[in-house]
């Protein structure tokens, strides 16, 4: 098994725990009498945030074998950027389970409205106001760096970050309607 097939099933690994994590909050917030907005750009960011790292981990799977398949020499710097990416996707898994972590069970991949629940300010949310969002970018990019996913990286993380523009414009916006 290659470098990139094992990194990419570390993340495809840890994409489905998020998600396990996403539908039992969901299904907590329910039964809380929790109600979703309309206008919510989450199919997109459903699409884009798995096929980003699947199609980067193809990229990356494709290099790899192209450079050992034609006896190419890999880059000098490939091991630098592939730590890079380690430390980077690492550092911005933290910060996704300390934003995680300051919201409980109100984290989900879809934007709940509790009635009555007051806006997290604690954890990241002293700091800054969208930090899963910033660890999102962080993992995308680190991802793109630890593939070597020259072409598919920023095409796939300038996408992904239109459909996160909207999503935070649209939380944003939900947000301040309801006075938070």
């Amino acid at each position: 098994m290659t470098v990139p097939a094992i990194t990419l099933a570390v993340i495809i690994g840890l994409l489905l725990a998020e998600t396990r994590v996403s539908r039992a909050h969901e299904a907590r917030l329910q039964t809380r009498g929790a109600i979703r907005p309309e206008g919510d750009p989450y199919l997109a960011l459903a699409l884009l945030y798995p096929a980003a790292f699947l199609i980067m981990g193809v990229e990356g799977l494709w290099r790899a074998q192209a450079t050992g398949a034609a006896g190419h020499v890999q880059p000098a710097n490939a091991p630098a950027w592939f730590a890079s990416g380690v430390v980077l996707f690492t550092a911005s898994k933290a910060l996704k389970y300390w934003a995680i972590s300051a919201l409980g069970e109100l984290w989900t991949f879809r934007v709940y409205i509790v009635p009555g629940v007051p806006l997290v300010r604690t954890g990241p949310y002293r700091h800054v106001a969208h930090p899963n969002y910033i660890a999102v970018a962080g993992e995308l990019v680190g991802t793109a760096m630890m593939m070597g996913a020259r072409v598919s990286g920023p095409v796939t993380i300038a996408l992904f970050g239109l459909a996160l523009a909207a999503r935070v414009r649209f939380e944003n916006r939900v947000l301040s309607q309801i006075g938070r």
